[in-house]
């Protein structure tokens, strides 16, 4: 999911707004905001992947507010006027939509910046990543998770709790299951919609589920011929 902000001081244009991204799957609104200063509290409290921000505000603009930012998330531009367009492409924006946005033109542009999230996600993950560990981001804080010591992984829709044995914390992190099958090591192993393990800490297998640290974790059944592949294979 990616966790945006809707800006708009008009109430009507808010309201349509909001609609339209509750409409997109991928998106999860976190704030709808009427000015800048709502804006900047509701990107202070919350991790914001995307904004969608207009031009004309009272106090301070779309163009203002964007350019106060130190480090930006995605931007949407959506203003009644087109003589902004330059100036907010100047500022690496997304998109620059034209009141009223037709839907068809509002889902292009938000399967745009979804590429542009995915890409950034991708490239910071090897970028961080080693043979051993990775970096990953917690709130404010930036944890370094070595994938031995994780025990198993829980999806927490837009977060990730990993887990450890013995007194060490469980950690919080911004991370997706499709980040952990695609750049991990080949040991993690997703078992059901809600688990990825890790195959070198498992003590016993059932048909219906795994035991990790003495955790009874359940097995999908889309998953369960996966699992039975692991076990057949070690078995030799």
């Amino acid at each position: 999911m990616i966790n945006c902000i809707a800006v708009d001081d008009e109430p009507l244009a808010l309201s349509l707004l909001t609609d339209n991204i509750s409409k997109i799957p991928f998106l999860n609104l976190q704030a709808a905001c009427d000015d800048g200063f709502s804006a900047s509290k509701a990107l202070q409290d919350s991790n914001v992947d995307l904004m969608f921000i207009d031009i004309q505000m009272p106090g301070v603009t779309g163009i203002q507010f964007i350019n106060s930012l130190i480090n930006k998330p995605l931007i949407i531009i959506v203003s009644a006027y087109k003589q902004y367009a330059l100036e907010g492409f100047a500022l690496n924006v997304v998109d620059y939509l034209m009141k009223p946005v037709p839907m068809e033109r509002f889902m292009m542009a938000c399967n745009k910046a979804k590429e542009l999230y995915e890409f950034k996600e991708l490239k910071q993950s090897l970028i961080n990543q080693s043979a051993d560990h990775t970096y990953l981001n917690a709130g404010y804080s930036v944890l370094k998770i070595v994938f031995d010591e994780i025990l198993y992984l829980e999806g927490l829709r837009d977060y990730v709790k990993i887990y450890f044995p013995g007194d060490k914390k469980t950690a919080i992190v911004r991370l997706s299951f499709k980040n952990v099958e695609k750049n991990w090591p080949s040991y993690f192993m997703r078992v059901h919609k809600s688990f990825i393990i890790n195959t070198r800490k498992i003590e016993a297998v059932s048909k219906t589920s795994i035991i990790i640290n003495g955790k009874e974790l359940p097995i999908g059944e889309a998953y369960r011929q996966s699992v039975t592949a692991l076990i057949e294979a070690n078995s030799k």
